[in-house]
């Protein structure tokens, strides 16, 4: 039986506290309830690091929450070709143990998955039955743990998301602001195409979904979820620099010094997929959320951060 949030205080467990999405999830999970928040090291004896799968499957039985949240995960994708068993213990291993540690105490399972999980091809949004395919040894490790995840426990929410952004730490934004300052022209890719989406947007949506599905509304399943509308890596840029120049900056380089070049021109270890569009209708039909567009997210970020 579901566990209301009116029965008695929601207690939720958060893995990744300090990573972009994680730290925006402290703050969106806070007014549902007791959130326990770990971050690779651990605390009051309870084990954060997905390196340990035994260690953090013990933290979710100690703790015995209504809902883990899984914001942790190893994301260098070109370094992953090379540490492929490091990145299937963070992304595949760990959560898969995770998620059956929670159906173990009747907790619901929230992770992050990725657009990286399919080939990339085709120029339609990827809708979640569609066929998978992942090009990297990353997007094979976030693959292989939403089967281990959806496999573990029923009672599982994951999203696949894309180009994940926040104004803390470093990010695309930041890189092409030093960039526009030092150099009069960019060279940018132009034909990756995906929508930028903010760290807080996720964390903010995903409260929302958490608490519905603890409420008993809601359904299990893969979600896609990201900012609404499209663009390429090129737009971003000149987005970006736009933006700069707008408010003031001493940009050397405007939206027309921003050059499209094609992937092949930054030659990468790991192929990355040129179609990251992601359907969202069904993440915001079931849920009853509004995914705003990309735009409006980059514009808030970039206030906080020129």
């Amino acid at each position: 039986m579901t566990r209301s949030p009116r029965d008695r205080p929601v207690k939720i467990l958060l893995f990744g506290r300090n990573g972009q999405v994680g730290w925006e999830l402290q703050r969106s999970l806070a007014p549902l309830g007791e959130v326990v928040a770990l971050d690779r090291e651990g605390a009051n004896g309870l084990c954060g690091n997905l390196m340990d799968a035994e260690g953090v499957s013990a933290a979710v039985r100690s703790v015995r929450p209504d809902a883990v949240v899984n914001a942790a995960a190893y994301t260098a994708v070109d370094k992953a070709e090379s540490e492929a068993e490091q990145a299937a213990q963070i992304n595949a291993i760990a959560p898969g143990a995770i998620a059956q540690a929670a159906a173990e105490v009747g907790a619901w399972m929230v992770h992050y998955s990725s657009d990286y999980v399919f080939d990339g091809s085709g120029s339609r949004p990827w809708r979640e039955d569609d066929e998978t395919g992942p090009l990297s040894v990353y997007g094979r490790t976030k693959l292989a743990g939403e089967q281990r995840i959806v496999a573990a426990n029923p009672r599982h929410l994951v999203m696949r998301t894309s180009w994940v952004y926040a104004a803390r730490g470093g990010n695309f934004a930041k890189t092409m602001l030093r960039l526009a300052r030092e150099r009069e022209r960019l060279t940018v890719i132009a034909d990756q195409h995906g929508a930028p989406t903010g760290a807080d947007l996720l964390a903010d949506v995903t409260a929302h979904a958490v608490r519905s599905l603890l409420a008993g509304s809601g359904q299990a399943g893969i979600y896609h979820v990201a900012a609404a509308g499209e663009t390429t890596w090129n737009g971003y840029a000149r987005f970006v620099v736009g933006k700069a120049q707008q408010a003031g900056e001493n940009v050397k380089a405007g939206p027309d010094q921003v050059d499209p070049v094609p992937t092949s021109a930054f030659p990468t270890a790991a192929r990355r997929p040129h179609n990251s569009r992601l359907a969202t209708s069904r993440f915001r039909s079931t849920f009853g959320l509004v995914l705003p567009p990309w735009q409006q997210g980059v514009s808030r970020m970039l206030e906080e951060i020129l």
